[in-house]
């Protein structure tokens, strides 16, 4: 048997369910060499047969494969767009109660960034985020939410003050914050997603994907989304075919759904 990386991506599949196909070769199986030659391990498959034996192991492989590179209010201009502008219309157009994914949340950051967006806007015991990630050693991360000074240098400095306690050089995000967020695995590749969303927030993860894996996620996206509910990306991405599978843009990184 070849032992090569096609054989690699099914065994990985195979264990993990993650499918490396829908990411661009190239760069993945570069990161995934490096990471292999850091453990001194010779080929693919004595890599897979560590994975299976040792759970440490494991559990670095999947964080590894996972982009972690994550801060709050990160561009800010657009999360004031939000702020001003769209957190309004959503509440005015679907009430109170509003329904929001947090798809691909990483360490936390973006969905405790929008409960406290939201809280400029509403009380907290009216405030629900879903917020999914792949990896669930930065859901755990998350969970914690102990956050480094470079993590929380774009929150607003009065919510700063309100919602954050320093703790020698971290920071640490509070309770009434945390409770307002449910985390929970998810897999943008094969799992069912959730629907009925008023707003949706998937931000600087679908570069790492194939087009056809981005073009497959948008439209999965938009049906995710309820007539009229909002699609949040970030700033080094675009839905270039936008019109054809079902949004309006309505800034550079805000479609709706029509």
């Amino acid at each position: 048997m070849v032992y090569d990386y096609e054989w690699f991506k099914k065994a990985v599949f195979d264990l993990t369910k993650i499918d490396l196909n829908a990411y661009k070769e190239k760069q993945m199986k570069r990161r995934i060499d490096t990471l292999i030659g850091k453990h001194g391990i010779k080929g693919y498959d004595q890599y897979v047969a560590e994975l299976k034996a040792n759970k440490e192991r494991f559990d670095e492989f999947v964080n590894y494969l996972t982009i972690n590179v994550s801060e709050f209010y990160r561009n800010t201009d657009q999360w004031a767009l939000l702020d001003k502008v769209y957190i309004p219309e959503l509440i005015n157009r679907f009430g109170r109660n509003l329904k929001i994914w947090s798809a691909a949340c990483s360490t936390g950051d973006e969905p405790y960034s929008l409960v406290m967006a939201l809280s400029r806007h509403l009380p907290l015991n009216q405030i629900k985020i879903f917020a999914t990630d792949l990896d669930k050693q930065v859901i755990a991360k998350a969970k914690v939410g102990l956050y480094n000074a470079k993590s929380v240098a774009g929150v607003p400095s009065d919510l700063k003050a309100k919602y954050f306690e320093k703790i020698g050089p971290s920071y640490q995000i509070a309770n009434e914050i945390k409770s307002r967020v449910e985390f929970k695995e998810h897999n943008l590749l094969k799992d069912s997603y959730p629907t009925g969303c008023h707003l949706l927030v998937c931000r600087n993860v679908l570069i790492y994907f194939t087009e056809e894996a981005k073009d497959e996620v948008f439209r999965k996206f938009n049906k995710s989304l309820a007539l009229g509910g909002l699609l949040f990306i970030g700033s080094t991405e675009q839905i270039i075919n936008f019109k054809e599978i079902g949004y309006k843009r309505r800034e550079s990184f805000f479609y709706q759904k029509e």
